[in-house]
């Protein structure tokens, strides 16, 4: 279970292994998604933009308004950088969650009003963003180390860590529970060792497969129900 709290912070209460579950399902997604935003505009990233020359300072590879780039030669190409700048952008709600690994975004010259700080929620490695000077940076100044106002934009850089700086249990998760980043203003709770369940409380092995192996049978009834209502309404020839 996620717990909501009211200043903007998401903890997240989740056992190890419901959180490597879980994560193969936006990772799937996003990659369907990568193409669609490097594409979202016309053009391409240019060398002397601020995206382009991190993308040449980082060895990596320009692809539409994305740059790409791979840890090794095993690991999928992922976004770090993303120039999005005068795409007649008014929301971006949807689009920045399709890469983890996105250090730069560059979304100025955009009629964007507001940005709602869940837009940037999981991106633990952005540490740059460039936006149009009247909209703030996500979580407020005080979840960057360096804003301010330069030719007409506004310049968010160096994300605060909301966690302790040793990673370790922090006094803003419950007993039994470790301390991450989530993005700009958030950070997310993680139950340690074989603890889980409400508030990590529960000690013991996560029951998986009674988790699990229900929500995959309702998963594929679901699927085959939905198979077989839309073969109905097909045609023949």
């Amino acid at each position: 279970p996620a717990t909501h709290v009211p200043t903007g912070i998401r903890v997240k209460l989740l056992p190890r292994q419901c959180q490597t579950f879980l994560a193969a399902v936006p990772a799937a997604a996003a990659a369907a998604m990568l193409q669609v935003v490097c594409e979202l505009c016309s053009g391409a990233v240019l060398n002397g933009s601020a995206v382009g020359q991190f993308c040449s300072s980082s060895a990596g590879r320009i692809e539409g308004r994305c740059c790409l780039r791979r840890d090794n030669t095993s690991d999928p190409e992922r976004i770090t950088g993303l120039d999005l700048s005068n795409c007649s952008l008014t929301h971006v709600e949807g689009l920045l969650g399709t890469s983890r690994a996105i250090m730069m975004i560059d979304l100025s010259l955009n009629p964007i009003v507001n940005i709602s700080d869940a837009a940037f929620q999981g991106l633990i490695e952005l540490d740059f963003i460039i936006l149009p000077e009247h909209v703030h940076c996500p979580g407020g100044n005080t979840s960057w180390a360096k804003v301010e106002v330069k030719g007409g934009n506004r310049l968010c850089e160096g994300q605060i860590n909301w966690c302790n700086q040793t990673g370790q249990l922090s006094i803003n998760c419950p007993e039994n529970s470790l301390c991450a980043p989530y993005g700009p203003s958030f950070f997310e709770c993680s139950c340690v060792d074989d603890f889980h369940g409400y508030k990590c409380l529960r000690r013991g092995e996560f029951p998986g497969l009674l988790v699990f192996g229900p929500l995959g049978a309702v998963t594929v009834a679901a699927s085959l129900l939905l198979w077989v209502t839309q073969r109905r309404k097909v045609k023949p020839l």
